[in-house]
């Protein structure tokens, strides 16, 4: 039943989107999907944690404590974005961005589009999670991209068409690269799981005959998965369609692409790790880990540095954060899943809260130019500019925000691994992100103002930061207990090991 109403629920929602005629309808069963989905998330986790495992048809649909992890910070992100995107499509339809007086069914269009295609997002994103056959998941992955990339064309601008290009060839080639992964591990796993069945891709099969893998072949299809998955998670150098994505794609949209789709690829990527190690052990696999993690966050640094686009900024802040997730699930040992898990979950919270503030302020003053904008917007958005800088600091990893913690943690596995050499160079590009990012927003959020004080009128989009900006400050010094427990049930799948606790 619960597999059922968290797949449902959302295409039950795009369908009764694509037939409704009104505003209002499309955005009544936006929130009510994307609460029924969250509610629905928080009753697998509970299975979970009361059972260990739970699964249906054959262990075709699947979830352990890295899928319930997964799944209910995806749905936590759909239902933060869902009041959000209410107020930001109705300040658009204000500020007349799309369709005009004189055609007022193009912005209804426009509407039904993103409301249709949103909830197809959620679903393929919760299938990534419970599908016990890597296989399906694959098909899941793919069907986030299709999603996606219509929604990155939203506003229909000649950039927005050029940025969902690049999206769909990099993604593309590299979900191509997975696939052929993904045959790879069957290949190596036919005589090890009793032979071609329907079954021989369903993770509980695998992972219990992985040391019995082809290990040259298990090899290549870790470098192809690693690949694939990493163009998807836009780990360096397969990156360059995250800056153009994120920034000419409606607010909520990029929200969900910077924390959702970047949580399934990596989920994806822990999985064919775990069936890697089993087979060739941690060095190999670690090794190409630890490179691509350190050259994302090391690419990401200097474009930080010198960054114009507080929204492209926003993206590189995202490479650099799946490097981080990406080092720390190289890094291995106890307290590397452990940090990326950790810093996976924060992560979710605070990257929202980024770009809604982003949000406001592109729609305050009609563009994201970090120059054009510089100074006052303290005086423009008195709600969300604070909040802005105060997520800046949590994002980068200042502490006492639960970042710095899952940083922390991370580092700390680096010593514990003896990669004392990454260890050191990552503390210092995190200390350069930190000095850009934070002199970027402040001198956004700083400064004289160009004219008299404003308020924020439209609670749509206030009340989301708000949430949001509580919650990014309670979890610095508090995460709920069945919250960490999934933390370290996922951990200990990855790892294979005791419970520990940072």
């Amino acid at each position: 039943m619960t597999f059922a109403l968290l797949l449902l629920i959302p295409l039950a929602a795009s369908g009764l989107t694509a037939i409704s005629r009104e505003r209002r309808a499309m955005e009544a069963i936006h929130l009510l999907s994307a609460l029924g989905g969250f509610a629905a998330a928080v009753l697998l986790a509970g299975e979970v944690l009361s059972r260990g495992t739970t699964s249906c048809w054959s262990g075709f649909l699947y979830a352990d404590s890295l899928s319930a992890l997964v799944v209910l910070l995806g749905s936590f992100v759909y239902l933060a974005c869902a009041p959000y995107a209410i107020g930001y499509f109705r300040t658009d339809e204000a500020n007349q961005v799309f369709g005009t007086e004189e055609n007022p069914h193009e912005h209804l269009a426009k509407l039904r589009k993103y409301f249709t295609l949103t909830p197809l997002f959620a679903f393929s994103m919760s299938l990534v999670a419970v599908a016990g056959n890597l296989g399906v998941m694959w098909v899941a992955v793919e069907g986030t991209t299709l999603a996606s990339i219509f929604l990155v064309t939203f506003y229909g601008r000649p950039t927005s068409l050029e940025a969902a290009w690049k999206y769909a060839m990099i993604a593309g080639v590299g979900l191509s690269m997975a696939l052929f992964g993904t045959i790879l591990v069957y290949y190596a796993a036919q005589h090890s799981t009793g032979g071609e069945s329907l079954s021989a891709l369903n993770w509980a099969v695998l992972v219990g005959g992985a040391a019995r893998f082809d290990r040259t072949v298990t090899r290549l299809a870790f470098i192809l998965v690693l690949l694939g998955y990493g163009a998807k998670a836009g780990i360096a150098p397969m990156h360059t369609w995250k800056p153009d994505a994120y920034s000419e794609a409606p607010v909520p949209v990029a929200a969900l692409m910077a924390v959702s789709v970047l949580n399934c690829a990596l989920y994806a990527l822990a999985r064919f790790y775990v069936l890697t190690v089993n087979c060739l052990g941690p060095a190999f696999p670690s090794q190409l880990l630890i490179l691509f993690g350190l050259l994302s966050i090391g690419i990401a640094a200097p474009f930080i540095l010198v960054q114009r686009n507080y929204r492209r900024l926003l993206a590189y802040s995202s490479i650099d954060q799946g490097g981080i997730m990406v080092l720390g699930l190289g890094f291995g040992g106890v307290l590397g899943p452990l940090g990326m898990l950790l810093h996976m979950t924060f992560h979710s919270v605070t990257k929202p809260l980024l770009f809604f503030c982003a949000g406001n302020a592109q729609q305050q003053t009609g563009n994201d130019s970090l120059k054009k904008t510089a100074g006052g917007l303290l005086h423009a958005l008195p709600v969300s500019a604070p909040m802005f800088l105060m997520a800046t600091l949590a994002i980068t990893g200042t502490p006492p925000f639960s970042m710095f913690q899952s940083e922390f943690t991370v580092m700390r596995a680096g010593f514990a691994g003896q990669h004392e050499g990454m260890a050191i160079l990552f503390v210092a590009l995190l200390v350069a992100i930190f000095a850009g990012f934070f002199y970027h927003i402040a001198q956004l959020v700083l400064g004289p103002a160009s004219g008299p004080p404003q308020r924020e009128t439209c609670r749509w989009k206030t009340y989301p930061v708000v949430a949001l900006s509580v919650l990014v400050v309670v979890m610095g010094f508090w995460l709920p207990a069945p919250v960490y427990a999934l933390v370290e049930g996922a951990a200990r799948i990855v790892t294979s090991t005791p419970a520990v606790h940072p």
